[in-house]
C-alpha cells in the first residue's frame, strides 16, 4: 500500500501547493468519506475541464501543472484528485479506459477524427477497506451549461460517467479497461497518442474556447 500514499513523478502528493489545496478542501471534515467527498468536490469544481491543451507536455499530465494551470483534461484531474487523497493520508492510484464520448466539441472531433478518448482517466480512492472509483473530470458548470447533471461521489461506491444526459441523450460508453496504476504512465500514453490522435500532438492540442463550442453543439 506504500506505493498508493507515496509521492510520484505525476501524482506529486509532496508538493507544498498541493498539500495546502488539500489541507483546505479537508478543513472541518469528519472522518474519510466526507475528506474524499470534499476532495472530489474540490478537484471536480474547483480545476475547469478543459481538454485543449498540448498533450506532449508533462505539466498537463502532473498533478501540481494542473493545479497550477486551474485547468486541464481527465488526465491531470485525476492525478491532482489522487495527489490530494495521498496528501491527507488516504492510498489514491488512478485507473484508466477507453471510452466513446458523444458529447465532444465539433473542433475536437475534425481533430482526431473519432468520439473515441483512448487512456479516458478517473481515480481509485481507499476507502473503507476498498478501492472506490471517482471521476472529477467534468465540473458543475460545465455540465449545467451541457445539460448533464454533475456526477455525484458518495465517497463509498464508484463513480463513473452517465450513459445518458439530462434529454436522454448518448453521453458516454466505456470500451475498454487499462487497469490501474501508482503513477500516471505518461510515456505509454503519449506514445498511443501520437498513434491514434497524430494530429493531436504534432499541433500540441487545439486552440480556441471548449466550453463555448461543446455548449453550441449541444444547443
Amino acid at each position: 500500500m506504500d506505493q498508493y500514499l507515496s509521492p510520484a513523478r505525476f501524482i506529486d502528493s509532496d508538493s507544498p501547493e498541493v498539500a495546502e489545496f488539500a489541507r483546505k478542501a479537508v478543513d472541518g471534515a469528519s472522518g474519510e468519506v466526507d475528506k474524499v467527498q470534499r476532495l472530489y468536490a474540490a478537484v471536480r469544481d474547483g480545476i475547469t475541464y478543459d481538454p485543449y491543451v498540448n498533450f506532449a507536455d508533462p505539466a498537463n499530465f502532473r498533478a501540481s501543472g494542473v493545479l497550477a494551470a486551474g485547468r486541464g483534461f481527465c488526465v491531470g484531474k485525476a492525478a491532482l484528485l489522487a495527489a490530494c487523497c495521498r496528501a491527507v493520508g488516504i492510498p489514491a492510484r488512478v485507473g484508466y479506459a477507453d471510452v466513446r464520448n458523444h458529447m465532444t466539441s465539433p473542433k475536437l472531433y475534425e481533430k482526431i477524427k473519432t468520439d473515441v478518448f483512448i487512456w479516458h482517466s478517473y481515480a481509485e480512492l481507499f476507502v473503507g477497506g476498498r478501492w472506490v472509483k471517482a471521476t472529477p473530470a467534468f465540473d458543475a458548470a460545465l455540465c449545467a451549461r451541457v445539460g448533464i447533471a454533475p456526477l455525484a461521489f458518495d465517497g463509498q461506491t464508484d463513480s463513473l460517467f452517465q450513459p445518458f444526459d439530462r434529454a436522454g441523450r448518448r453521453h458516454m460508453e466505456y470500451l475498454k479497461d487499462r487497469g490501474a496504476f501508482a503513477d500516471v504512465p505518461f510515456e505509454t500514453m503519449v506514445a498511443d497518442f501520437r498513434a491514434t490522435y497524430p494530429t493531436l500532438i504534432s499541433d500540441k492540442g487545439i486552440s480556441g474556447d471548449f466550453r463555448a463550442e461543446v455548449v453550441a453543439a449541444t444547443d
